[in-house]
């Protein structure tokens, strides 16, 4: 079953774009310069209220935004250099 409503990033989580660029790239250990660009779809920022999905399917986050951006980062960084390897 599809909730098109729900979102698992913890409500006490507001993520604006730079932010969400800021925290991925210091678990990349990188500094980069932000470029915004104009686009008439941009989304200044999001939020979740997860009680809905927890009310409907018994379901809570279990890690923090940051826990499980890392764990993905180290994934594909792993999957990068075994593609050099």
């Amino acid at each position: 079953m599809k909730h098109p409503e729900f979102s698992p990033n913890p409500a006490d989580e507001f993520l604006i774009g730079d932010l969400l660029a800021a925290m991925a790239m210091d678990i990349a250990g990188k500094k980069l310069s932000i470029n915004h660009i104009s686009s008439p779809f941009s989304v200044r920022g999001r939020n979740s209220d997860n009680k809905l999905i927890a009310q409907k399917i018994g379901w809570a986050p279990s890690k923090s935004l940051r826990e499980g951006m890392e764990k993905t980062y180290r994934w594909i960084e792993e999957q990068v250099n075994n593609k050099k390897g």
